[in-house]
């Protein structure tokens, strides 16, 4: 058996697994959409992240990365685990026909796997929805996690669709309205970066600034005290 899946995210410029062959071209039908909530990597549950999804769109074509992994079922399982645990908050598979560059009548693999989300917000915990252009650019220029912070992840994602030769309107126009909203909120001086800080790393921290408080109080007072007679 040989698995192919379909890369139009991080997987762009990150795939993270071993691969025997990737090929650039697209997928038809599908759409990029920053509609997808990341609370892990590049947000947390209070302020999360947006992060891509696929939705369905008659006529539209995604641009992106086949990778293909050969080598036995042991491989494909070891990729496939890899993947589900990196692609988590994605609750849907898919298998579609991917197009090579320059070969868009026949397809060039017939069953490339995506990752893609149910767009209910009831079934999927993870699906945002849809939002204001600007209302997304705010969201995707404060939020932070763990891994980083959301904006790199759309400006990687606008610097690898142009590096494959293939720009894709709809992240261009976010990128620069994520940079509109950067510089409002650096003149402001409003700009405060959305990273939840665990409770117990928060208390440890609390603990530490008092011991070292103590520990000066009591050096201090040592030092300035008079020597008792002997």
């Amino acid at each position: 058996m040989v698995l192919w899946v379909f890369g139009y995210g991080s997987l762009i410029w990150k795939p993270g697994f071993d691969f025997d062959e990737k090929v650039l071209g697209f997928i038809k039908d599908f759409r990029r959409v920053f509609d997808l909530a990341c609370i892990d990597h590049r947000g947390t549950p209070e302020h999360p992240a947006r992060t891509l999804t696929l939705e369905p769109k008659e006529g539209a074509v995604c641009w992106g990365i086949a990778y293909c992994v050969r080598g036995g079922i042991e491989k494909e399982r070891a990729t496939m685990q890899y993947l589900e645990k990196r692609e988590c908050e994605y609750d849907k598979k898919a298998l579609v026909k991917f197009y090579k560059e320059g070969e868009s009548l026949k397809p060039y693999v017939t069953n490339v796997l995506i990752f893609i989300s149910t767009p209910d917000k009831i079934s999927n915990r993870y699906y945002l929805g849809p939002a204001p252009l600007e209302e997304m650019a705010r969201q995707i220029a404060t939020a932070n996690g763990p891994c980083g912070n959301n904006r790199d992840y759309l400006f990687y994602l606008e610097k690898a669709m142009l590096q494959i030769g293939h720009e894709d309107e709809y992240v261009t126009e976010l990128a620069n309205e994520v940079r509109r909203v950067l510089g409002v909120l650096k003149d402001n001086k409003t700009f405060e970066p959305h990273f939840a800080v665990k409770p117990w790393l928060s208390l440890m921290n609390t603990v530490r600034l008092l011991q070292r408080r103590l520990f000066w109080i009591r050096d201090n007072n040592q030092a300035n005290s008079p020597s008792l007679p002997s």
